[in-house]
């Protein structure tokens, strides 16, 4: 993967515009997270209500907490133990950050720090934090490739980032907002070990 193309990516990003990135699970459906209108684009380009979630995504946990500060104390160790990492965690958003990705829910927020690839990386510190969604039709299988991303998305995007096939199983998506972890959808890595280890973590 050239600069040339990396530098494409990220400047679609800072934008406002919608790319294809690749994650350590599939490829996402990604653009800034700083403006309403940002996400909504997203939303429209993928067909999904903006009912629903979507993850905020940021390179480091010390850039998640910055972003989303009230995440500090409980929520912290619990994002300090399962991250960098497969999972989507969902976690209480008291100042109700970030509204345009929180869904029907403003007072939780989803958020992710995954393993990324080095140019996925190179493009998500340059942006700050993006918003992620899977690049498929809703209810669609979930990209492992980029042939894999149906074609009336592909072909909308600003720019993608092509690193070949990826595994292809979705994060493990965890919420920890209410008094006993919930799992919303079994992914990448198990969920019964993450709240085990969320457990340890917070003395629980």
């Amino acid at each position: 993967m050239g600069d040339v193309a990396i530098d494409q990516v990220i400047d679609a990003v800072r934008a406002g515009l919608p790319v294809l990135l690749p994650t350590d699970t599939v490829y996402g459906l990604a653009t800034s997270a700083e403006r309403e209108a940002y996400a909504t684009a997203v939303y429209r380009l993928k067909g999904r209500p903006e009912t629903q979630p979507s993850a905020l995504l940021a390179a480091e946990i010390d850039t998640l907490l910055e972003l989303v500060p009230e995440l500090r104390g409980q929520s912290e160790a619990i994002v300090r133990e399962l991250l960098p990492g497969p999972y989507t965690l969902v976690l209480p958003n008291p100042a109700r950050r970030y509204r345009w990705l929180t869904g029907s829910r403003a007072a939780a927020i989803g958020v992710r720090v995954p393993v990324l690839p080095p140019a996925a990386h190179t493009v998500v510190v340059a942006a700050g934090c993006v918003m992620a969604t899977s690049a498929n039709d809703p209810g669609g299988p979930s990209p492992a490739s980029l042939d894999d991303v149906p074609e009336r998305i592909r072909s909308a995007v600003a720019a993608e980032l092509d690193l070949g096939r990826l595994p292809g199983t979705p994060s493990t998506v965890i919420d920890f907002s209410g008094e006993e972890p919930t799992v919303l959808r079994e992914g990448a890595a198990p969920a019964n070990e993450a709240i085990a280890r969320a457990r340890a973590a917070v003395g629980a």
